[in-house]
């Protein structure tokens, strides 16, 4: 099975679920993050990378309930991991691995942002750390990828609209197959 046939076969498989608290699947906010980035201009790798920012949910079992939950499952570095373990590099997995840390980043930075957020999102910062402090704003600042997690986060949330209809997963078939090693 190629890697590309693996991560059909999941979003297939677990891509119907509920999407934490959200009012859409886990397979519909994952189209509608790859769709913003694209028409935001975004890289092949970044499109990617907003596809499956977060497999780690599907990789790994969580309690369904938002309300469960009393700690961060560590999403982005289980599926920046599981990513890598497939082939992909760093031009799509660092984006996965740090679309976490953008949001506390956001929210350090921007005040706007936060209110913006959904309340499942709110719910989900205070178990990953709340805003960044002034330190770890300086070193998200410096990573040579914080500039696409931070693009990759924008989509992230805006990838969360009932009813919008974003294009198949098949359809990034040829941007994924490209982008592994």
């Amino acid at each position: 099975m190629t890697a590309y046939d693996e991560l059909a076969s999941l979003f297939a498989a677990r891509g119907d679920g509920e999407y934490f608290g959200e009012a859409i699947t886990q397979g519909e906010h994952a189209l509608q993050a790859a769709y913003f980035v694209r028409e935001g201009g975004g890289s092949d790798a970044l499109v990617v990378a907003a596809l499956l920012h977060d497999v780690g949910h599907l990789v790994v079992d969580v309690p369904s309930d938002l309300a469960d939950w009393t700690e961060d499952a560590r999403h982005e570095e289980t599926g920046a991991r599981w990513l890598a373990e497939r082939g992909f590099g760093p031009a799509v997995t660092e984006p996965v691995r740090l679309h976490v840390a953008a949001k506390r980043y956001l929210c350090a930075t921007d005040a706007a942002y936060f209110a913006r957020l959904s309340p499942a999102s709110v719910h989900t910062l205070r178990l990953q750390g709340g805003p960044m402090s002034d330190a770890e704003v300086a070193a998200f600042e410096a990573h040579p990828q914080g500039r696409d997690a931070v693009r990759l986060r924008l989509a992230d949330e805006q990838g969360k609209l009932q009813g919008f209809e974003a294009p198949r997963f098949s359809t990034y078939r040829p941007l994924i197959e490209a982008l592994l090693d």
